[in-house]
């Protein structure tokens, strides 16, 4: 069994939930998934299996979409609704949409995020989750993240009560924490906040409406009818760039040959796929850190063809 499951992870488990139940329903180990998701979250989340499992970091690198929703008005230990409320201030002064269309334009583009002690960042060989879990507080890691777009799904004009809720869609890179993004959002408003709801509504190329629930996917096994339902592994490569190479060239790739760099991909840095003429995609290349005209294999995926 080989492919991409793209599964829609209900609330209450951690990714790594459903992956432990994905191995018994479809009967096989090679099961891995592409990036976590905490437990209250829901949405799109790809599932690798098989040879697929050589594709995951690719899609774990890629883009993302959420539906969020933040409170403002008293923050919690685990930044979102299922942490002990830490600070609460009443939200006393109507907050306007103009203010809050400021606040997500300000924190659009690249921003730093320091994550959230209840999180999988490891310092010193330990997830901060697990220092959090014993009371113990670690200084924790900026990172430079990319916010593409902050767009706000509330047409009121005009915001108030001691809390105040409102939903956002968001597009960014990897490692960004919506979590954390909401918090943001309160400080630059004056208030604590938390994420009071999340959805993951895109990853890599996979939407919301890619996705199976667990039921529909012990349906197919049923019935027979998995293969059908499992994209190639070439869809986690669809956003990067291609190098076509003919019969005689896929020789050496499977092989794991250098190659020339063409000159329509001398100024990518990142990595790029090398696939036939029909579309399979057979390595993973990236540029020779010490022979500039030449690319390199960092990953050969299929070496049978």
């Amino acid at each position: 069994m080989e492919g991409i499951l793209p599964l829609y992870k209900p609330a209450g488990l951690t990714s790594h939930d459903c992956v432990f139940r994905l191995r018994k329903i479809l009967k096989t180990k090679k099961v891995g998934h592409t990036g976590t998701l905490d437990p209250d979250v829901t949405g799109v989340l790809p599932i690798c299996i098989g040879k697929a499992t050589k594709v995951a970091e690719y899609i774990t690198d890629a883009g993302k979409a959420y539906l969020g929703e933040v409170t403002i008005g008293y923050s919690t230990t685990t930044e979102d609704a299922s942490g002990e409320e830490v600070e609460r201030k009443t939200v006393n002064r109507v907050i306007t949409r103009e203010e809050i269309m400021n606040v997500l334009q300000s924190l659009t583009g690249e921003i730093e995020q320091t994550p959230p002690m209840y999180s999988a960042v490891k310092v010193g060989g330990v997830r901060l989750y697990e220092y959090a879990r014993k009371g113990i507080e670690v200084e924790r890691p900026t990172r430079n993240v990319t916010i593409y777009s902050i767009d706000l799904l509330d047409e009121r004009k005009q915001f108030e009560g001691e809390t105040i809720s409102f939903r956002f869609q968001v597009q960014c890179s990897k490692g960004t924490y919506i979590r954390t993004l909401a918090v943001m959002i309160g400080e630059k408003l004056g208030y604590p906040a938390h994420m009071s709801y999340l959805q993951r509504i895109q990853s890599a190329s996979f939407s919301l409406d890619d996705c199976l629930t667990f039921e529909e996917v012990e349906r197919h096994m049923e019935e027979g009818t998995i293969s059908n339902v499992l994209r190639p592994l070439e869809t986690a490569l669809s956003h990067l760039p291609k190098l076509r190479i003919n019969d005689k060239v896929a020789e050496k790739v499977k092989n794991g040959a250098l190659l020339v760099t063409p000159d329509h991909l001398k100024t990518i840095n990142g990595p790029m796929i090398a696939e036939t003429d029909d579309g399979t995609a057979l390595a993973i290349y990236a540029k020779h850190p010490s022979k500039p005209d030449f690319l390199k294999p960092v990953k050969v995926l299929r070496n049978e063809i």
